[in-house]
């Protein structure tokens, strides 16, 4: 299994809407990087919702149910979108300051590539996020 961090502005697509939502088309991503991100993404892999913007922080844990294909918002290109269900809520959101402060955590991507949608996230800051989130795999 692989472990990501994907991006969404809550005030366009929250946490509380993919819950509600249980399976939802991950669209939107319009850049290459992120894409081929996306096209990487397998069947179980699991992935850090964070809320970017307003919050800036880890509030769930998603999971891919449905590999890359065409996103249905394009209007032009070979975007992808990938399908994801909530897995389970942060019992502790981790805010991008926290991570910033956390020497461990100086190279991830999140803090690395500010700007990139998805994210991959190595296992062992995959634990350590799980862990300061108060969450157990």
């Amino acid at each position: 299994m692989n472990t990501w961090l994907v991006k969404s502005e809550p005030d366009a697509f929250s946490w509380a809407q993919q819950v509600e939502r249980g399976i939802e088309p991950w669209t939107g991503v319009r850049s290459h990087q992120a894409k081929n991100n996306l096209l990487a993404m397998r069947r179980n892999d699991r992935a850090f919702f964070y809320h970017s913007n307003l919050g800036r922080e880890i509030v769930g844990v998603v999971e891919v149910v449905r590999e890359a294909y065409p996103d249905p918002t394009r209007e032009a290109g070979d975007w992808v979108c990938v399908d994801m269900q909530a897995i389970s809520a942060f019992p502790k959101p981790v805010t991008l300051a926290q991570i910033k402060a956390e020497s461990a955590l100086a190279d991830i991507a999140l803090v690395r590539q500010s700007r990139l949608s998805v994210v991959p996230v190595g296992a062992e800051h995959w634990r350590l996020l799980c862990r300061m989130g108060g969450w157990k795999p």
